[in-house]
């Protein structure tokens, strides 16, 4: 699974390239809280119901397919595909924004208020789940799936360089694709500027149907939206929907707030046995069993608890702890894994969670 594993660690690596050159080369206070939160979100629940709609994808191309590219050279086909995938992402994009209940899933990533590369992740759960309707098109009309998933990588690595704090304007591109200048007014605060550069790749698609902004010039730039917010990916996703139903939450204070750093390693560990996972499991819908669907709930569980440390939670600590220490036991002591990288990052993790509590215990970083 090499495949699926590659852009994931580049992704990684990229992210935290950028974080280090904002903070210590450009002097840029980087909220190393948010880059967590972003990292954190639903990285294996997006990673699932990414698969679904991949499954979903195929099921409608081998079984409601009208074959219309079967006698069309194959440069047609892609090229057909490039150009439908990012008009299908621009009205997805656009009624997300329209619509409540797709608005209360697309709030999250709104919700971001520092702009770079770790907000290009920062999602709720059931994102994913949305864009199966808008792409189901591609597949009756007869895309294969191979296409289809390429022309996917290839849309959404150009969105997540367009969420890059450092690239300067990029000249001519500016006027025939997307870039991280369009991009930024997109996630403004400002509601106006908010409802405009849908376009995922090509911004053309802004221009033809009137909601193209530029920067503006005689405003202060703030980003994000308004919205309830949490560290706890589980809550970020729910919350949006409960506000949008009526269900009454108050979310309680913290009660600590342990060292930057400790928060940070403890998310790119468990991102690093997310990718274990994927290594191992791919999309987990091939012959699943008993150990992958434990070793998947142990993960998203630890994923929930990280965003509980990081609100200052008691329970997460504990929470924490258990899960670092269990998934080594049950793994490799029980099950006998002995894969290298299982062995890494289940041992770096077992020993994170016994420093948190140990610094928790301590009380030094209880806020009064």
């Amino acid at each position: 699974m090499m495949e699926l594993i590659l852009p994931l660690i580049i992704m990684l690596i990229m992210i935290m390239a950028e974080a280090f050159i904002l903070q210590f080369i450009k002097k840029v206070t980087i909220n190393w809280s948010d880059v967590v939160f972003n990292l954190n979100s639903g990285l294996l629940m997006l990673w699932l119901f990414r698969g679904l709609e991949l499954v979903c994808y195929h099921f409608m191309y081998t079984h409601f397919s009208f074959n219309l590219f079967v006698h069309v050279p194959i440069i047609i086909t892609w090229l057909f595909t490039i150009l439908a995938w990012d008009f299908g992402f621009y009205w997805e994009h656009r009624l997300h924004h329209k619509i409540p209940m797709l608005w209360a899933i697309h709030m999250v990533h709104h919700q971001g208020e520092h702009f770079n590369l770790s907000l290009a992740i920062r999602n709720s759960w059931y994102s994913s789940l949305t864009s199966i309707p808008f792409f189901a098109l591609l597949a009756i009309a007869g895309v294969p799936t191979s296409i289809f998933i390429t022309v996917s990588i290839f849309h959404y690595s150009i969105q997540f360089f367009n969420h890059n704090a450092i690239t300067p304007k990029l000249g001519i591109l500016e006027r025939i694709l997307v870039t991280p200048t369009h991009h930024k007014v997109h996630h403004l605060k400002d509601q106006y500027y908010a409802n405009s550069n849908f376009s995922g790749s090509f911004i053309m698609w802004d221009k033809l149907f009137g909601t193209f902004e530029t920067t503006p010039k005689d405003k202060s730039i703030n980003y994000g939206s308004q919205g309830l917010i949490s560290q706890n990916p589980f809550w970020a996703s729910m919350l949006p929907f409960m506000r949008l139903l009526k269900i009454p939450f108050t979310p309680t204070q913290g009660f600590y707030r342990l060292p930057t750093i400790l928060l940070v390693s403890g998310c790119l560990f468990l991102f690093s046995l997310a990718i274990c996972y994927v290594y191992d499991y791919g999309y987990g819908y091939q012959d699943p069993n008993v150990i992958q669907y434990s070793l998947f709930s142990c993960l998203v569980l630890a994923s929930i608890a990280l965003g509980g440390i990081a609100e200052g939670k008691h329970w997460a600590i504990i929470s924490w702890f258990i899960l670092c220490w269990f998934i080594p036991l049950f793994f490799i002591i029980f099950l006998q894994w002995s894969a290298l990288y299982w062995l890494l990052f289940m041992g770096m993790i077992a020993l994170h969670g016994s420093i948190t509590l140990i610094i928790w215990l301590k009380g030094k970083y209880h806020v009064n």
